[in-house]
């Protein structure tokens, strides 16, 4: 697996497409929300600021590199070839998936540490690395189940818009609105329920327990993912 994920990160930072999609982009649009966070607070609170940030290296950089990665070692063959050696399948994803699961959670976890030093420190540290890890492992789990429509790495930017757009909108509508009203939808919806985590964890008033309810949504999001994609993920190009 550790060979594999070395090779993978070398690779990655050869794809200057990837490299902009996954790291500069998702730095970028984090450091304006940080720059303006009093803006941005005004509109809901700052940890609203919090989930979209997250979510931004989570849809741009994890999920989407997740699929153009799959798609792109898909069709040079490198996953048939891979599987013909005597490592697992799980061992070849993980190996393939591990650099920019590292990637993104070191992002994550530097871009909240300057959010804190910048405004303050969220009101449980703990609660909110739940949140980010449960938020990674339904994405990667997402990215699975769409590389297995995903034909190419050209075909990735169309096929990874649904949920990359969709989860950064479920996190504004939920962050700035909160979930006084339509609770079951927003909280059922990809991303509603982590992004309401997030909330509870940075600005605090909520019980422990009736936050750690709120990581079930998330995770039966990743089941669903990975029943899915038990069923349509390729290991070969279509013929």
């Amino acid at each position: 697996m550790f060979p594999i994920a070395l090779s993978e990160l070398v690779q990655l930072f050869r794809n200057r497409l990837v490299l902009v999609t996954s790291l500069i982009m998702p730095a970028a649009v984090s450091a304006v929300f940080v720059y303006q966070h009093e803006g941005f607070a005004a509109l809901g609170s700052l940890g609203y600021i919090a989930a979209v940030v997250m979510f931004t290296v989570g849809a741009f950089g994890l999920y989407t590199t997740t699929v153009t990665t799959l798609a792109s070692r898909r069709q040079n063959l490198f996953l048939k070839r891979l599987r013909s050696t005597a490592v697992g399948d799980t061992a070849i994803l993980a190996g393939l998936l591990l650099p920019i699961t590292v990637i993104s959670l070191v992002q994550v976890a530097v871009i909240m540490t300057v959010f804190a030093v910048v405004t303050g420190e969220p009101d449980n540290v703990l609660l909110l690395a739940a949140a980010v890890l449960s938020m990674v492992i339904m994405m990667l789990g997402l990215g699975l189940a769409t590389a297995g429509v995903t034909n190419s790495p050209e075909h990735a930017q169309v096929t990874t818009l649904p949920v990359s757009l969709g989860t950064i909108a479920v996190v504004s509508w939920v962050g700035i609105s909160g979930t006084e009203e339509l609770t079951l939808l927003k909280r059922l919806l990809p991303g509603g329920s982590a992004t309401e985590l997030v909330l509870n964890a940075w600005n605090g008033g909520a019980s422990l327990a009736d936050s750690l309810i709120l990581l079930a949504p998330t995770l039966s999001w990743v089941v669903v993912a990975l029943a899915l994609a038990s069923r349509i993920f390729r290991w070969e190009p279509r013929r």
